[in-house]
Parts: C-alpha cells; sequence; structure tokens
C-alpha cells in the first residue's frame, strides 16, 4: 500500500525543540512538485528556527533513498545530535552518507591561475603551429614526388575532389555574391545620391567586389562548406580505423589524402572566387541601375578604367594561397581526430572557425602588404 504524504510536524518540550515525521518519505511522493515544494520548505524553516533540534524518524511509513537524501543534504551531510530512528531507517542513512560525495568548490581565479591558463592556451596554439607546418612540409614533399612521377599521380582523388569543391559549390556561392553585391549597391546608393556621386558606384563596387570581397566571401563559404567536408571524412576515417589500415599497409597519407586535396582546393578557389564576384557584380549592377539610373552599359564601359587588372591578379593570388590554407587547416584537423565521436565533432567545428579566422587574418595582410597594387 502506498504510504500517505509526507509530514513534518514542531513539538516543543521542555528539553528543546522536537521534529517529528511521518508519511511516505519516498520517491513516488517527493517527486510530485507541490509535496517537494512543501517539504523542502518545511525543513528549511525547521533548521532555520532551530538548528540543534532532535529528529524523530519513527512514525515515518516507508523511506527510501529519495527521502534519506533530502534528509542528509538538509543536515548538512552530519548526523544530528539527537537523532530517534528504527533500525531498517539507520541503515538506509548510513548507505547514503557512506555513497555521498560533495561537489568541489570552483577553483579560485587569481593572478597566477590567469598566466597558467594563458600559458596552456600558448601552448596549444603552438602546438597547432607545428602540425600545420609539419603538414605543410610534408606537402612540399609530396609534391615534389609529383612532379618527378606525376604518371602515378592520385589523379582520380584530384578529380573527385575537384568536382565535389568547385562544381557543386557553384549555386551556393553565386547566390551569396548576388545578393551581397544587392545589398552593397543599396547601402553606397544612399550615400552617394547625397552627393551627386551616382557614376562613382562602378569604381566603389569594383573595387570592392574584384579586390577584397569576391575572394574573402568565396574563401568564407568554401571554409564552411568543403573545408568541414574533409575534416569530417578524413576523422571518419580515423573513428573507422582506415587510417590505421594505410599506415599498415604503407600507403602514405599525405600524398593520398592532403595532396589530392590541397591541390583540388587550390584550382578551384581562384575559379570560385572568379564566379562569385561576377555574381556579385551582376547584383550591383541590377541593383544600380534600379535605384541609381545607372545602365549595365556604362558599368561594363567604365568598369575597365575604374578597377586596373592588378586588383584581378591580387584577388587570384589570395584565392590560392586561401585555399591551400584552407585544405591545411580541413587536413590538419582531421588527421587529429581520436577514434571517438565526440572528438570528430568539435574537429569539424575548429576546422572551420580556424579557417575562417585565418582567412580573415591573411586577407587583412595582404591588404596592409600589397596595397599599393592597383590602386
Amino acid at each position: 500500500m502506498i504510504a500517505s504524504l509526507p509530514t513534518l510536524t514542531l513539538q516543543s518540550g521542555p528539553d528543546g525543540t522536537h521534529a517529528v515525521l511521518g508519511g511516505g518519505w519516498s520517491a513516488a511522493r517527493l517527486a510530485e512538485p507541490a509535496h517537494w515544494r512543501r517539504i523542502s520548505a518545511s525543513l528549511a524553516d525547521c533548521m532555520a528556527a532551530s538548528p540543534a533540534c532532535s529528529w524523530d524518524l519513527r512514525p515515518i511509513g516507508r523511506l527510501d533513498h529519495t527521502g534519506a537524501q533530502l534528509l542528509w543534504n538538509t543536515w548538512g551531510h552530519q548526523w544530528p545530535a539527537q537523532l530517534l530512528l528504527q533500525p531498517g531507517q539507520r541503515v538506509m542513512l548510513e548507505r547514503v552518507a557512506r555513497y555521498t560525495t560533495v561537489a568541489p568548490s570552483p577553483p579560485q581565479m587569481n593572478l597566477l591561475a590567469a598566466f597558467l591558463k594563458l600559458g596552456e592556451a600558448v601552448w596549444v596554439v603552438i602546438d597547432h603551429a607545428r602540425g600545420l607546418l609539419r603538414l605543410l612540409g610534408q606537402l612540399l614533399l609530396d609534391f615534389g614526388q609529383l612532379l618527378r612521377a606525376p604518371r602515378r599521380g592520385p589523379w582520380r582523388d584530384v578529380s573527385g575532389n575537384l568536382y565535389h569543391i568547385g562544381a557543386t559549390a557553384l549555386p551556393i556561392t553565386a547566390l551569396v555574391g548576388f545578393m551581397i553585391g544587392i545589398v552593397l549597391a543599396y547601402l553606397m546608393s544612399r550615400q552617394l545620391r547625397q552627393f551627386g556621386a551616382d557614376t562613382f558606384i562602378v569604381n566603389i563596387l569594383g573595387i570592392a567586389l574584384i579586390r577584397e570581397l569576391g575572394p574573402m566571401l568565396a574563401a568564407i563559404l568554401i571554409a564552411g562548406r568543403s573545408g568541414s567536408a574533409i575534416t569530417a571524412q578524413i576523422g571518419v576515417m580515423r573513428v573507422t580505423e582506415e587510417l590505421d589500415a594505410m599506415r599498415v599497409m604503407g600507403i602514405a597519407k599525405g600524398y593520398r589524402l592532403v595532396l589530392p586535396r590541397a591541390i583540388a582546393i587550390a584550382i578551384a578557389m581562384p575559379l570560385i572566387a572568379v564566379w562569385t564576384t561576377a555574381a556579385s557584380m551582376l547584383g550591383g549592377m541590377l541593383a544600380a541601375d534600379l535605384v541609381l539610373g545607372v545602365t549595365p552599359a556604362y558599368f561594363f564601359a567604365t568598369l575597365p578604367n575604374a578597377v586596373s587588372i592588378g586588383n584581378m591578379w591580387l584577388a587570384l593570388g589570395k584565392s590560392v594561397v586561401f585555399g591551400l590554407l584552407i585544405a591545411l587547416i580541413a587536413c590538419h584537423y582531421g588527421l587529429r581526430v581520436k577514434p571517438n565521436t565526440e572528438s570528430l565533432g568539435q574537429g569539424t567545428t575548429a576546422s572551420v572557425v580556424t579557417s575562417i579566422t585565418l582567412v580573415l587574418l591573411f586577407d587583412a595582410l595582404f591588404a596592409v602588404m600589397f596595397k599599393n597594387v592597383g590602386l
């Protein structure tokens, strides 16, 4: 039979206050929110009114681990000075007391702890930098081997990756580029119209899209789309022990996994950058024609004089570097995945974040180093 509701009654006597418990102190009763809130409030009031009161548990009809844990937590993980209970109740409370652990207090963050945490982060960055440098060196050696024996190269893997990285990315890059071009044209038209400089939208759009935004947008999209896929592919090979099988068979991981992807993405990135830039310019021309009345014919006639060819060569060069950077980072994190699914997810996320961060960093370095090129 199910015991009645849990109760707690305070009784005052000549020798002090007595807390008399009754009813069912079990999970079946305490699991109900109303009963849990009522009993928790009663216990808190009891401890606040008389911390040294005596406890009488003998009227309790049923006491299980849930009720015993609640009482043990109320007592502050120590036995009260005066306690009346039945033998079975004592066994239950002793079992709870034996296996109850106190959560450790959070470490205090002081200057030394902050310095050590910073040092740990620095060492993690250094470890990843060493891994990337080692992977880059191995890529150069593998590329030299490919030049010595091109007929034995992994060209089928290169063509497959070129299709998956380049051809399948054209729709999304064109859509994003087209929308970015429209947004930029609309925003700039509101400012240029105030000064009567409507025609200068060709100069601003040309420099912004061809030199900077086109390659950078393409690199960010490829990092999020293809970089994560590369990391996941190699990571799954780690989880399924295919990388271990390749090592046992004497197959070089760098030559079969890293080199084809690096070559494919280095070829695809400049083409995708040009494609994204063209879609952005198309969106910008459409918005400029609708808002400012600048016709596409005027765009095509003015653009060669407004943007020199050096900007295009700079954009293509940056795209190749971005592609190699994305490939190296994606392969680096893929090869570092541990044989479990949690590490696979963490490696994929870290690959995308690191790739986008370094793409932005290298784009800023290119902007500073080649500030006089094409301007």
